[in-house]
């Protein structure tokens, strides 16, 4: 088993290197507790997880990301575009398993502490409930990947949720082959990772005086 830093270090966003395995319930659970013991604003835990693993539900949700994938191709400038159109953006199929995580705003009830002033932290409190899961699932050597490509309302409709719960992401979830040394949208040239240094200020923003940060 990995150590955390391990497993931060070995996270891809997983697409082409899933096995066709399909993740084991003992396995899943597991990572779906290490998920539900994220912190959350005001203890509120506001996800919830749809396991979708139907191949006829797959399939159909893996026809409409295309569709997006499409739309979206078709929207950039030509250099853009080959740039992107090597790149996988779903593995919806190949992973077995779909993860829906949604947040209900109204969990907790009206006064929740902690989102008075910030109400963004209940949406945040989410993503920290997607981390877990994702370092959780690479120190077992299952991918993660998170498909974006996708409308609402057809997620909505093809796992019932409700109206007033949010949809956060959809995650596949699988074993794979392996974990890319090198995050593909580095790999294929769409945007390169910014140094520490540049991330890191000193006391106000825009001071980047730390030398001991690579």
């Amino acid at each position: 088993m990995m150590d955390v830093f391990a497993a931060i270090a070995a996270r891809r966003d997983v697409r082409n290197e899933f096995s066709g395995e399909v993740i084991d319930d003992g396995t899943l659970v597991r990572l779906l507790g290490a998920a539900h013991s994220a912190p959350s604003v005001g203890n509120t835990q506001p996800w919830d997880f749809v396991v979708v693993q139907e191949p006829a539900s797959l399939k159909a949700f893996a026809e409409h990301v295309d569709r997006c994938r499409t739309d979206f191709a078709d929207s950039l400038p030509q250099d853009r575009r080959d740039t992107f159109n090597p790149i996988n953006v779903q593995g919806i199929e190949s992973s077995g398993t779909g993860v829906v995580v949604t947040y209900d705003p109204t969990r907790g009830g009206p006064n929740i502490l902690g989102r008075h002033t910030v109400d963004e932290t209940g949406h945040l409190s989410v993503a920290l409930a997607i981390q877990n899961l994702w370092l959780a699932a690479t120190a077992e050597g299952i991918g993660v990947g998170w498909v974006s490509f996708y409308h609402e309302d057809t997620v909505r409709e093809l796992v019932g949720v409700p109206a007033g719960v949010h949809i956060v992401a959809w995650l596949c979830v699988g074993p794979v082959t392996e974990f890319q040394r090198v995050p593909d949208l580095e790999r294929f040239g769409w945007r390169d990772r910014r140094p520490l240094s540049d991330a890191v200020h000193r006391e106000r923003f825009g001071r980047h005086k730390i030398e001991t940060y690579p």
